[in-house]
């Protein structure tokens, strides 16, 4: 397993729309293993194959406790109800935005065994699952930000 780089706002590829997985082989299984130790070291609520350089349909969530969800070709099929919070970015480091998003969602996905599965989630895992389905959709949360926070904001925010 290795670690990945993640790619920062500047790349392209973060823009583009993610193709979907057809075919579930070892480089998608050697890629879900690497991109889980990626997201593991970087401490982060979720990861996207395209912040990976990797424009494929496949995510991965922290859900549950600290455990980590792999969705292939994953889409949202519901939601419900409204959360206003702080959202943050791996591939943008340092900056905060406030963002609106669904309460409570269900997902639809594949394993990495091909098995399709849903996942209801509310809270921070609604807003993780959507965050990371808008990068397979070439949309940074910044799109979606109503505010974005300066340091000082940021910082009162947690006095």
């Amino acid at each position: 397993m290795a670690i990945l780089n993640i790619i920062t706002e500047e790349d392209e590829r973060l823009r583009k729309i993610s193709r979907p997985v057809d075919e579930i082989n070892s480089r998608i299984i050697t890629l879900l293993d690497d991109m889980r130790q990626t997201l593991i070291k970087a401490n982060g609520a979720g990861l996207a194959a395209v912040q990976v350089g990797v424009l494929r349909r496949i995510a991965l969530v922290c859900y549950e406790e600290g455990n980590i969800i792999e969705l292939i070709n994953p889409e949202i099929v519901s939601s419900e109800g409204e959360q206003d919070e702080l959202e943050g970015c791996l591939s943008l480091p340092d900056k905060w935005g406030l963002v609106k998003r669904p309460e409570t969602v269900t997902v639809k996905a594949m394993n990495r065994n091909g098995e399709e599965f849903t996942v209801t989630a509310s809270g921070l895992g609604a807003r993780a699952f959507c965050h990371e389905i808008d990068h397979l959709d070439g949309i940074i949360y910044t799109d979606k930000a109503y505010k974005m926070l300066t340091a000082e904001e940021l910082e009162e925010l947690y006095e």
